[in-house]
C-alpha cells in the first residue's frame, strides 16, 4: 500500500481496492506480472544447497535467468566462474542495472497513481472510474551510467575473498606524490591518493621546507595493536577478582602463553582491565610484526580467553570487540595510551626558509598554532584533533597504501606543536600521533597498485631481517607527512593564502548535466531517488 498524506485518498484507493489496486500498477511495456511486493529478481530466492550446475560454457544471459530463478546467487558468481572473474563482475553490473531499472521505474509508476488518487479526491470524482495509470517513461539509464565505472583492465583474483564483496568495478583515484622528504637521514617520496586539489602541492611545499631545513625526525614511542572483549560476570565482586587474577604476573604469563601460540608474530605485552559494573573490558595489547594486525590479535584473543574461562567458568564473553578496543571510533584511551604505533615528527625550520618558501613569519605561525589548534580544538572539544588537517594526509596516504581508510578516524590523533627558537629566529614544529594503525602485509598492500606505492616507498611487505620494520617506517612516513602538510596549511592560513590557492587547484572542472528524473519526497516510496 502507498502512504497517502490524506484520508480521503486512503478512502479512495481502498474503495478502488476492491476491484484490485494491482490494476494500477501497469508499467509502460504494460508487464502485469509487477506487484506491490516487487523485489528485485535476483534477491529473492536463497540458492538451493547441494544443486550444481556447470555455467562457465553458459552465455550470461542464461546465466542471468538461473541467477533469476535462484540457482545462483549474485554474490556466488566468481565461484561459479572461477576461471573468469572478469566476466562475473560483467554479469553482476547488467543485473545491477537491470534491477536498478525496473525499481525506478516502479517509483515512477507509484508517484503517478498517487497524483491521480489525489487529483481525483479533489475533484470528488469516483475512484473506481480511475483508468490504470501508466508509469512514464524514464530517462535514467543505470547501465549507462556503470559505464563510467571501469571493470576491464584489473585483477579480480586478488580481491576475492580478502577485499571486497559483490564487485561491480574499481574506482580509480589520483595518486600524487608529495617530496621527496629528508626523514632520519633518507630522502623518502610521499605517495598520495585524493581528490582533493591542493593537498598533495600543500604537502610537497611543506615537505620542501622541512628538506631544506636539514629534515625531519622521528621516533617512534611504542607499537601494539589492541583488541578489547567485553565479558560479563555474576556480581561486580567477580569482575573486581578476575581483575586481580588477571594482574597477577604468573596469571599473565598463562594468557600470555596461549595468545602467542597462535601466531609466530604475535606477542601479548600488556591487558588493560576495565571494569564498569560487572562487565569486564580486557584489553590486549599485541606486536604484530608487519601487519597492522587486527584479525591476528583477535584470533590470539579467542585463546586467550579459552585459558580464562578455565578459571572463571561463569564469565560470559559477550563480544570479541567491547569498543575500549577502539577501532574506528574517536576515544580518550586510544588518544592517551596508543593503538598501533605510537610517532613523534619534528622539524626546526629556519626562519629564512619560513620568509622564502613559506611565505610567513615565525611569529605568526606559533600565534596562530596556539589560537588554532590548540585553543580552538579545546574550545570544540575535541579528543586528539589538536592539528590543522592530519586526516588529510593520512587518508591520502593510506588510501595510496592499501591501509583500512577508515581507521584514519583514530590514526588521525594528533597534537601540532609549534616554537620560537634559537632567539625567536627559527621555527620548531612537532607533530604526535599515538595511534597510527599501518601495515605493510594484508589487507589491500597486496594488490598491484597499492603494491607499487609501498615499493616507492622501499617498504612492501614483511622484513625478514626484522619484522615489524616496514611497518613501523610507513609509520613515521604517515607522521613525516603529516608534518609536512601542517606546515604549509598553517603557512597558508597565518599568510591569507588559502582561498587563492585552492582557487586555483581544486576548481572542478565543467560537470556533465545530472540525469533529469525527479521523484517527490513527499510520499513514502520506495527506493525513491
Amino acid at each position: 500500500m502507498i502512504r497517502i498524506g490524506s484520508n480521503l485518498i486512503k478512502q479512495s484507493i481502498k474503495n478502488t481496492n476492491k476491484g484490485g489496486i494491482s490494476r494500477f500498477f501497469t508499467t509502460g511495456s504494460n508487464n502485469n506480472n509487477t506487484t506491490t511486493n516487487y523485489k528485485p529478481e535476483s534477491c529473492v530466492k536463497e540458492e538451493p544447497k547441494g544443486k550444481s550446475v556447470n555455467v562457465e560454457d553458459l552465455k550470461d544471459q542464461e546465466i542471468i535467468a538461473l541467477v533469476d530463478k535462484g540457482e545462483i546467487q549474485p554474490h556466488n558468481l566468481e565461484t561459479r566462474l572461477p576461471n573468469n572473474f572478469q566476466r562475473a563482475v560483467h554479469i553482476r553490473r547488467k543485473l545491477l542495472a537491470r534491477d536498478l531499472q525496473k525499481e525506478h521505474q516502479r517509483a515512477l509508476h507509484a508517484q503517478a497513481v498517487v497524483a491521480a488518487a489525489e487529483k481525483a479526491a479533489t475533484s470528488g470524482e469516483d475512484p473506481s472510474t480511475i483508468q490504470p495509470v501508466v508509469a512514464p517513461a524514464s530517462n535514467l539509464d543505470f547501465e549507462g551510467s556503470l559505464n563510467n565505472l571501469p571493470v576491464d583492465h584489473f585483477d579480480y583474483t586478488k580481491v576475492l575473498g580478502a577485499c571486497c564483496e559483490n564487485v561491480i568495478g574499481y574506482i580509480p583515484i589520483p595518486v600524487g606524490v608529495a617530496g621527496p622528504i629528508l626523514l632520519d637521514g633518507k630522502l623518502v617520496s610521499i605517495p598520495m591518493a585524493t581528490t582533493e586539489g591542493c593537498l598533495v602541492a600543500s604537502t610537497h611545499r611543506g615537505a620542501k621546507a622541512i628538506t631544506k631545513s636539514g629534515g625531519a625526525k622521528t621516533v617512534l614511542l611504542q607499537s601494539g595493536m589492541t583488541r578489547a572483549p567485553v565479558c560479563r560476570l555474576p556480581s561486580s565482586i567477580r569482575a573486581g577478582e578476575l581483575k586481580q587474577w588477571i594482574e597477577n604476573q604468573e596469571n599473565f604469563y598463562q594468557v600470555a602463553s596461549a595468545f602467542n601460540s597462535t601466531s609466530r608474530f604475535a606477542r601479548l605485552k600488556s591487558i588493560k582491565v576495565v571494569i564498569a559494573g560487572r562487565l569486564v573490558y580486557l584489553r590486549f595489547k599485541s606486536s604484530t610484526g608487519d601487519a597492522m594486525g587486527m584479525n591476528m590479535v583477535s584470533k590470539g584473543v579467542e585463546k586467550a580467553l579459552e585459558v580464562i574461562t578455565e578459571y572463571f567458568p561463569e564469565m560470559e564473553v559477550l563480544s570479541l570487540s567491547g569498543n575500549v578496543c577502539t577501532d574506528k571510533k574517536p576515544s580518550s584511551i586510544n588518544w592517551l595510551e596508543g593503538r598501533g604505533k605510537s610517532v613523534v615528527a619534528e622539524a626546526v625550520i629556519s626562519g629564512e626558509i619560513v620568509r622564502d618558501v613559506l611565505k610567513t613569519s615565525v611569529e605568526a605561525l606559533v600565534s596562530l598554532n596556539i589560537d588554532k589548534n590548540l585553543i580552538g580544538s579545546a574550545m570544540a572539544g575535541s579528543i586528539g584533533g589538536f592539528n590543522a588537517h592530519a586526516s588529510n594526509i593520512v587518508t591520502a596516504l593510506y588510501i595510496a597504501t592499501g591501509q583500512d581508510p577508515a581507521q584514519n578516524v583514530e590514526s588521525s590523533n594528533c597534537i601540532t606543536l609549534m616554537e620560537s627558537i634559537n632567539g625567536g629566529k627559527d621555527l620548531y614544529i612537532s607533530v604526535t600521533m599515538p595511534s597510527i594503525e599501518v601495515g605493510t602485509v594484508g589487507g589491500g598492500t597486496h594488490l598491484p597498485a597499492q603494491s607499487a606505492c609501498l615499493d616507492l616507498l622501499k617498504i612492501r611487505g614483511a622484513n625478514l631481517e626484522r619484522p615489524g620494520a616496514n611497518a613501523e617506517q610507513l609509520a613515521r612516513v604517515v607522521a613525516a607527512a603529516v608534518l609536512s602538510g601542517e606546515l604549509s596549511l598553517m603557512s597558508a592560513l597565518a599568510a591569507g593564502h588559502l582561498v587563492r590557492s585552492h582557487l586555483k587547484h581544486n576548481r572542478k572542472a565543467e560537470a556533465p548535466a545530472p540525469q533529469a528524473d525527479t521523484i517527490s519526497m513527499t510520499h513514502n516510496l520506495p527506493h525513491s531517488d
